[in-house]
């Protein structure tokens, strides 16, 4: 019974929830006449918008005061923009900017010239960040993530620390070590990482083409026991893995941080500077999820080190690894306390 209420109250709050970004949209002006959700991505947002930032025409949503603190909101594998369903419009309500894009090879996202390299790895990741700064014209911005788009902002953070207002990451320091890629993790973490493994191989690709679908289905049980999602959610979300760029972006970031692919050349000096593991020294909360099924909660001791710009490490009860869809409200408070400049 109470699995049922939480169910339903959970739908309420994202009915709610694409309403009022919905009508923040409409407030700014920002819903193109050409856009449509015919698109088959999310629905749950305003209509994309779409701009040219470094290698990619970037698809986006944008809520919130155009004058406000801005706030970018980055997605993980294998989710999409609909992670921040109900993050957008609370930020939004706080005054914010909120801008919340598709990373490279998800919804409408793609690349601009058919040769470039379908790179997936961290560096590649990091630098879309600051190519959608750049695009947008913002200087600096509070960057929020989780999963790969936690690692995104983690890399902007390091890199380009005067971009970075604040950052809120989900399981704390996610810039890969690939020198040491090669160790070997307790067993019961290993096993819950066997896609990656499975990414490896030709076998590994061709499932990951044939079903987007199902293979979300199977890591979101595993990586969130307690979230009760529904079908219409992961359909929402799988959408969004159509693009034709999803594959190859998805196979090179696995194979790349086990360091069993090369990175491409454009990257290559963004990746010497992350070899060397770079402190972050902006103002930073992590969050972990005590029921996340794949990178287990920590009290944030080991990795304190990498903070240098005052850090603060919470735990959130009972939410696994989609932190800001399970738990919308803690993220939200914790990127507001960010951009309101409370810390």
């Amino acid at each position: 019974m109470m699995d049922a209420i939480r169910h339903s109250r959970r739908s309420f709050l994202g009915a709610a929830a694409a309403g009022i970004a919905t009508a923040g949209m409409a407030r700014m002006g920002t819903m193109p006449a050409n856009a449509s959700d015919a698109q088959g991505f999310s629905q749950r947002f305003a209509p994309v918008r779409q701009i040219r930032a470094g290698v990619l025409d970037i698809g986006y949503y944008e809520t919130g005061s155009a004058d406000g603190p801005p706030v970018l909101l980055l997605h993980g594998f294998p989710y999409s923009v609909d992670s921040y369903v109900e993050v957008a419009p609370m930020l939004a309500e706080h005054g914010c900017r909120v801008i919340v894009p598709y990373l490279r090879g998800h919804g409408s996202t793609h690349f601009l010239d058919g040769g470039t390299p379908r790179s997936g790895q961290q560096g590649a990741i990091g630098v879309d960040v600051i190519a959608l700064m750049d695009a947008l014209g913002l200087n600096r911005a509070v960057l929020a993530g989780y999963d790969w788009g936690g690692r995104a902002a983690c890399v902007a953070a390091a890199l380009w620390p005067e971009r970075c207002a604040g950052l809120v990451s989900v399981n704390s320091y996610l810039i890969q070590d690939i020198a040491k890629a090669g160790q070997p993790l307790p067993p019961s973490i290993e096993s819950g990482l066997w896609y990656q493994y499975y990414f490896q191989t030709e076998r590994g690709r061709a499932g990951l083409a044939a079903n987007r679908r199902e293979l979300a289905r199977t890591l979101w049980l595993r990586n969130s026991p307690t979230w009760r999602f529904d079908e219409a959610t992961l359909d929402r979300h799988t959408s969004a893995f159509e693009n034709p760029d999803y594959v190859d972006v998805v196979i090179h970031s696995y194979r790349h941080r086990l360091g069993l692919a090369a990175g491409y050349s454009p990257y290559e000096s963004v990746e010497l500077q992350l070899a060397a593991m770079p402190i972050i020294k902006v103002p930073t909360i992590t969050l972990d999820g005590d029921a996340d099924g794949v990178v287990p909660a920590t009290d944030g001791k080991s990795t304190a080190p990498k903070f240098l710009g005052g850090r603060q490490h919470r735990v959130v009860a009972n939410v696994g690894h989609n932190l800001p869809e399970e738990a919308p409200k803690e993220f939200a408070d914790a990127v507001w306390e960010l951009a309101s400049g409370k810390r």
